[in-house]
């Protein structure tokens, strides 16, 4: 028997990048959470504590701060696909790599009624993400693309159900045909190439999302994000397939009537754990492999 080195990783994580646009009378930020992470012929730094083909991950940092002023950041997924293929193609051991971005909505502070052209406000808790992923291959490497959002919370204050469901003898959960629904939905899509119109995309999504959301009459939040998820995927052929997770925000109804007071559905207790936690991913019967689109930076541990 003999002890081997197995896969190994490295990179530079939550590297805050902000670039502001100052060429206009109306700056722009655009405030994002940058990782990386580098795949290839470093078992000699492991080994041997070789470092001669390490690319130490402080140059990972300052190269994510220098693409950010050379090529801009226009949409998150063409900033980390380009910091991606420079890795592969640029540095002679890395096989692969992985970049992803984090992106913090700012928006415009209004003065007496117009947009303020250089204060900003932070818009809300919701955050885009962005994932490319480039391996090297005999010709063209292979390329992959995600896009995504997390913290996006939403309720329903009827419109849903939860009935029907299997029980044993451990089952105390009441059966109900009309309570609160709340979740912070966690979304990412596959494109099914490495090109898309990654700015209209993005909100279209978003919007589709939240409108299935609100629309469907629930009687599972699993239904709920199947039908969010096929939505998506019938208005937006360039996606190959999504992923869905959404924890239950769960609300109980509070027993007033120790304080003789009825409770018609209007006051509730939220409590945040446990919770329910749902995931599926929707995706075309045809979709192109998903290779290591998947693949988390941080899978080793």
């Amino acid at each position: 028997m003999s002890i081997v080195l197995g896969a190994n990783q490295y990179g530079k994580a939550e590297t805050r990048v902000v670039r502001i646009y100052r060429d206009g009378p109306e700056h722009e930020i655009r405030d994002l959470n940058v990782s990386t992470s580098l795949r290839g012929e470093f078992a000699a730094a492991h080994l041997r504590g070789d470092q001669s083909g390490v690319l130490p991950t402080d140059t990972q940092k300052n190269t994510a701060y220098a693409y950010a002023r050379a090529h801009g950041v226009a949409e998150i997924e063409a900033y980390a696909l380009t910091l991606a293929r420079h890795f592969v193609a640029d540095i002679a051991p890395v096989r692969a790599a992985r970049v992803d971005v984090d992106e913090y909505r700012w928006q415009r502070i209004a003065v007496d009624g117009a947009p303020h052209p250089h204060a900003f406000v932070r818009a809300g808790q919701e955050i885009r993400m962005a994932s490319a992923i480039v391996e090297e291959r005999a010709g063209e490497p292979a390329v992959w693309v995600l896009s995504g959002l997390r913290d996006l919370v939403v309720l329903k204050s009827t419109g849903s159900e939860f009935h029907g469901f299997l029980a044993d003898r451990y089952t105390t959960l009441a059966e109900t045909t009309d309570r609160v629904l709340a979740t912070s939905v966690t979304a990412r899509w596959r494109y099914d190439r490495p090109a898309a119109d990654w700015g209209a995309i993005y909100p279209s999504v978003r919007q589709i999302l939240l409108a299935r959301f609100a629309a469907v009459h629930s009687l599972a939040l699993q239904q709920t994000l199947w039908e969010m998820g096929r939505a998506v995927l019938e208005a937006h052929p360039q996606i190959a397939e999504i992923r869905l997770s959404a924890p239950n925000k769960h609300h109980f109804l509070v027993d007033l009537a120790p304080f003789g007071l009825e409770n018609p559905g209007e006051v509730f207790h939220a409590d945040d754990r446990p919770y329910g936690l749902i995931q599926c991913a929707v995706q075309r019967d045809d979709a192109p492999p998903a290779g290591a689109a998947w693949e988390p930076a941080a899978s080793f541990a």
